[in-house]
C-alpha cells in the first residue's frame, strides 16, 4: 500500500497556498519550496506556485516524487503489525540494529524495510518515526512520505505520541506504582552512558507495578518525556535496575538482552486525524510465570 499523493480541500477564504501548507499542513519551508520547484503543488489539478491566492471549496493536492531508498534492500523478516498508504508500523526484534552502523552495515531493520519497499514498488525513503536500542524490542513507525514523517516527528516533539513500555527489574518495588522526575545528561560527550544529574534535561517516567516473582517485577512504564536511555536510567536510578541490562546493571542468567519492550503507541494519524492505538504483545523471553 503506498499514496503518492496528498489531497486537502480549503476551508476558508484568503489564503495563500503557502498559508496553508506552512500554517495548516506544517509542511516546512524548505519542503514547500522544493515542492514549488518540481511543479508538485497542484489547485483544482493545476500547478501553481506558493503565493497563489486560494478560496473555500478549492482542492489542494501535493504530489511526493518517487524516491531511492539511501539503504541496501536485504531479505529480512519483518513483523508488521499495522500499514495503511502513509504508515507502516513493525514489531522490531531483540539483537536488531534500527539503522546501519559501522558494526552493523546490512542486518538492520533498515535494510528490511528497504527490501520490502522494493517488493512492494514502495519508491520511497526509509524513514523511521522513532527508534529502540538494539537489545530492546517493540514498536517502530516508519512514514512512508516526509510530510507524515515531519507531522509525527511534530507531534514527538510536542509530547503528543503516548509511549508504553514493560520491563522486568531487578528486585521487588516498595511502591506499586509513582512517578521519576530526575534530569537526564551525559558527563562525557563522548560516553554513551547518561546518568541522573542537576545539570540534566527534565526526565520524567509513570510506573505501575504489574506482577511480582523471584525477586524481580514486571512494570508498565509510561515515558512523559522521550531522552536517551531513558527507562534504563530511571530504573537503575530508583535501585531496580532493567533485568539483563549489562550498561545500567548485570547480565542475566534468564535472559540474553535486557528486559525492555515498547508495547503500545497512542497518535493521530496525520491524514486522517483519528487517534490511533498501535499494541504489540509482550515477547515470549519476558513473560513471566
Amino acid at each position: 500500500m503506498f499514496n503518492d499523493l496528498l489531497n486537502y480541500t480549503i476551508q476558508e477564504n484568503d489564503k495563500t497556498v503557502k498559508s496553508i501548507l506552512t500554517e495548516k499542513l506544517k509542511f516546512s519551508g524548505r519542503l514547500s519550496r522544493k515542492l514549488e520547484r518540481n511543479g508538485k503543488i497542484l489547485l483544482n489539478g493545476k500547478a501553481v506556485k506558493l503565493n497563489k491566492s486560494i478560496f473555500a471549496g478549492d482542492e489542494l493536492s501535493i504530489e511526493f516524487d518517487e524516491e531511492e531508498d539511501q539503504y541496501a534492500a536485504v531479505d529480512i523478516p519483518l513483523d508488521i503489525i499495522y500499514e495503511d498508504d502513509d504508515l507502516l508500523v513493525v514489531n522490531k526484534q531483540p539483537y536488531t540494529v534500527v539503522h546501519p552502523t559501522r558494526s552493523h552495515q546490512d542486518d538492520t531493520l533498515a535494510n528490511g524495510v528497504a527490501y520490502y519497499y522494493k517488493k512492494n514498488n514502495i519508491n520511497r525513503k526509509v524513514r523511521f518515526v522513532n527508534r529502540l536500542d538494539m537489545n530492546t524490542s517493540g514498536i517502530v513507525i516508519i512514514a512512508k512520505n516526509p510530510y507524515v514523517h515531519n507531522q509525527l516527528v511534530l507531534q514527538m516533539k510536542s509530547s503528543r505520541v503516548e509511549k508504553y513500555y514493560y520491563a522486568i527489574v531487578e528486585g521487588l518495588l516498595k511502591e506499586d506504582e509513582g512517578r521519576i522526575d530526575a534530569p537526564i545528561t551525559r558527563l562525557n560527550p563522548e560516553d554513551i552512558i547518561r546518568i541522573v544529574h542537576p545539570s540534566g534535561k527534565e526526565c520524567i517516567t509513570e510506573f505501575k507495578a504489574e506482577k511480582k516473582y523471584n525477586n524481580m517485577t514486571l512494570v508498565k512504564l509510561k515515558l512523559i518525556t522521550g531522552r536517551t536511555h531513558q527507562i534504563r536510567v530511571h530504573l537503575k536510578h530508583i535501585g531496580h535496575p532493567v533485568i539483563g541490562d549489562t550498561l545500567y546493571g548485570n547480565e542475566s542468567l534468564l535472559i540474553g538482552r535486557q528486559a525492555l519492550h515498547c508495547y503500545e503507541m497512542k497518535f493521530k494519524h496525520p491524514i486522517t486525524n483519528k487517534e490511533l492505538i498501535i499494541t504489540c504483545p509482550i515477547p515470549e523471553d519476558m513473560k513471566m510465570p
